[in-house]
């Protein structure tokens, strides 16, 4: 897979199908990207656990945090990574032990790691590097059009009211 770019219908297609999401690198300052990403993937209904041991065992966001990727409770459909990349390969071997397989290892912004990628898409896992899944799903559903920002997309469909943000759901194309 070419990792320098993604096709909107792969980031859809992941953002459509993860229900469960581990964020390894979760902080509870409110003042980190880790916080306001995680307190943005709760208020769009997605289950988030976050992972951090200086934190495990405490809340962050109303949701328990633990140590390590084992620890969670059920099974997770994404990892999204939030630490330096010289964290991943370690993170990526834990995640090649879970049972089952996440469907998904996603790295946030800034984080890129091609032999770790390579290894969790031999084993079947699907990659993202270098991308935020709050900003890929508010430009594919639209949301960062109300900002002034153009996102690409044109929609005539009437936004879901949930709790939090309005939400036009993340559009295959």
């Amino acid at each position: 897979m070419n990792h320098d770019s993604y096709d909107n219908t792969y980031i859809a297609g992941i953002l459509n199908s993860v229900k469960t999401i581990a964020m390894v690198g979760a902080s509870a300052n409110d003042v980190r990207p880790s916080y306001f990403v995680l307190k943005y993937l709760l208020a769009k209904g997605f289950s988030v656990f976050p992972v951090n041991p200086g934190q495990a065992g405490k809340e962050i966001l109303g949701r328990m945090t633990y140590a390590r990727l084992a620890d969670i409770p059920e099974p997770i459909d994404m990892v999204d990574i939030f630490r330096a990349a010289t964290a991943v390969p370690g993170i990526v071997e834990e995640v090649l032990r879970l049972d089952p397989l996440p469907k998904v290892i996603w790295m946030q912004l800034g984080v890129r790691h091609d032999e770790a990628a390579a290894r969790a898409e031999a084993a079947g896992v699907k990659v993202v590097m270098n991308r935020c899944p709050k900003i890929e799903y508010g430009k594919l559903s639209g949301e960062i059009g109300w900002t002034g920002v153009n996102s690409g997309v044109l929609s005539s469909k009437k936004p879901l009211m949930r709790q939090g943000f309005q939400s036009f759901g993340v559009r295959q194309k």
